[in-house]
């Protein structure tokens, strides 16, 4: 059933928690490249899955709950894990392959649309004129910023745009029903079921290609970009990502993503030596103002009581 909704203040640290999500993905594209030089990117998707499982498993350890209390909650985590891990993984890498950055960059504007729309259909959320504005007002500065008319949209691209889109409304899905069980159980359990069951179908796909690579002879910056991936744009993303989840609604989580490439542009001057430019700067203020909309706005829906669980920050 959908949540209750309440006039709970959840406070500033979840919005904290989703900018440094957003930093954190934002120097993954940068490191994810340096990685794909040396590793297929269905190979690199199995081993940042497993690897986050098991820094999560090893996390869990210290935790008082890790069984969950019906089983079809293991089902209904399943899915979370296919939309939020699997399929968003797998169908964004192959479809970069099969189109072009902008592309991608522009397609993942539709991931907080797919999120209030999912929201408000199945219940989750209530619509909100002023929720729709602020998606709608920093989407259009993240579109600005990639610029919309680099975009090729050619029968060449057709297959990796409509994965790119897929993936979207993968995690826009995810980002919307996922809520209710991390309210129930916690970040931590949720999450750590989630990328465990995303092993069931990440790592047959990416071992295949892994076995044709040889991993020995693997210079030591690609393992330490390895680790730096599973450790920060991996499980410090996803768990900050669940943690605000349970304290702010799906819309107000999805309306950060539109962050990511403007924090990308913002690195660039300091890893590429590339200048910023006033077109940056209208992008960043339509953005900005967008998402203060969202975040500002008077009530959010979310559950009536928080769960406590031992990983829960509010303690």
């Amino acid at each position: 059933m959908p949540p209750k909704v309440a006039d709970r203040t959840p406070g500033v640290r979840p919005h904290l928690a989703l900018v440094a999500v957003q930093l954190f993905f934002g120097t993954w594209s940068i490191v994810g490249k340096i990685v794909l030089r040396y590793l297929p990117s269905t190979g690199l998707v199995a081993i940042r899955v497993a690897g986050g499982t098991f820094a999560f498993l090893v996390i869990q350890r210290t935790a008082k709950r890790f069984w969950l209390d019906r089983r079809s909650d293991y089902a209904r985590l399943a899915l979370y894990s296919l939309l939020g891990v699997a399929f968003n993984q797998l169908l964004f890498v192959k479809g970069l392959s099969l189109s072009t950055a902008v592309n991608a960059n522009l397609l993942g504007t539709m991931i907080p649309v797919f999120t209030l729309l999912a929201g408000v259909v199945l219940g989750y959320e209530r619509f909100s004129p002023r929720v729709a504005l602020g998606v709608g007002v920093a989407a259009c500065g993240a579109v600005y910023l990639v610029n919309p008319f680099r975009a090729d949209f050619s029968g060449s691209t057709t297959l990796g745009n409509l994965l790119l889109l897929s993936n979207s409304f993968c995690y826009g899905l995810y980002l919307a029903i996922s809520q209710e069980a991390i309210r129930r159980y916690g970040a931590l359990t949720v999450i750590t079921w989630v990328f465990l069951l995303g092993c069931v179908v990440t790592l047959p796909v990416g071992g295949y290609h892994l076995a044709h690579v040889p991993l020995a002879q693997l210079p030591l910056k690609v393992w330490l970009a390895l680790l730096y991936t599973i450790l920060v744009p991996t499980v410090g993303s996803y768990y900050l990502n669940a943690w605000a989840l349970g304290r702010v609604a799906p819309s107000v989580v999805a309306v950060y993503i539109y962050l990511q490439p403007l924090i990308g542009f913002a690195l660039a001057p300091l890893v590429l030596g590339e200048k910023l430019d006033a077109h940056v700067w209208v992008a960043a203020a339509l953005i900005f103002a967008g998402v203060g909309v969202v975040i500002t706005r008077r009530r959010s829906p979310v559950f009536d009581e928080v769960s406590e669980r031992p990983d829960a920050l509010s303690r």
